[in-house]
């Protein structure tokens, strides 16, 4: 019996959900600490998952989430980059 490929799962920071990896996208930290949208899921550096949802992204923001996993200081832009990612993939 062929095995189907094995669909990858990520839990998302701020819900705690397992989903799809391309259900989520990725927020890196560089070596030097800086921090970014990883549309690609392929940056080299400590990530952390997102639900593609405006709640989740306000959730992680509120709560420092973002900031807790990745021991970073995350810029506003981040989020907002986050957000406009968000709507444009749920439009």
């Amino acid at each position: 019996m062929a095995n189907p490929k094995k669909v990858p799962l990520r839990k998302c920071v701020a819900t705690g959900e397992m989903k799809a990896k391309k259900e989520m996208v990725r927020i890196v930290r560089s070596k030097d600490g800086e921090v970014s949208v990883d549309t690609t899921g392929k940056k080299s550096g400590r990530g952390a998952y997102l639900t593609k949802s405006k709640e989740a992204v306000e959730l992680a923001k509120k709560k420092g989430i973002l900031a807790r996993q990745l021991n970073a200081e995350i810029p506003d832009p981040i989020y907002n980059e986050l957000l406009a990612l968000v709507e444009k993939e749920n439009a």
